[in-house]
């Protein structure tokens, strides 16, 4: 949001008229924006896989947690093959990831 100018260069003082046009603007850009669809999170994948149900019985792999400070692709590794190791494959490994993440790996 781009808000105007306040106070002119040179003048010692802002004039009451220039404070209420400034307010009045930075109100009215607010609800425009609000106005506006503006997620704060957007899933990386697709409703089809949120909408994905796991299979009656299924039991979830024990997974080593990422904190996002080791080696990101290390951990994509061991919990590929950990998942695989189970017969955890497709859909069920996208439902599955976000299990292995934790604290700052969200961010």
């Amino acid at each position: 949001m781009k808000l105007p100018k306040v106070q002119d260069e040179g003048e010692s003082y802002v004039k009451q008229t220039k404070i209420k046009d400034f307010i009045i603007e930075a109100i009215k850009d607010k609800s425009e924006s609000s106005s506006k669809f503006s997620p704060t999170y957007v899933k990386p994948y697709t409703q089809r896989i949120d909408n994905f149900k796991m299979s009656k019985g299924y039991q979830p792999p024990k997974l080593q947690q990422f904190d996002g400070k080791g080696n990101p692709k290390q951990h994509m590794a061991h919990f590929i093959e950990t998942c695989n190791v189970v017969g955890t494959y497709g859909d069920h490994l996208i439902k599955e990831f976000v299990q292995s993440l934790r604290e700052n790996a969200f961010d």
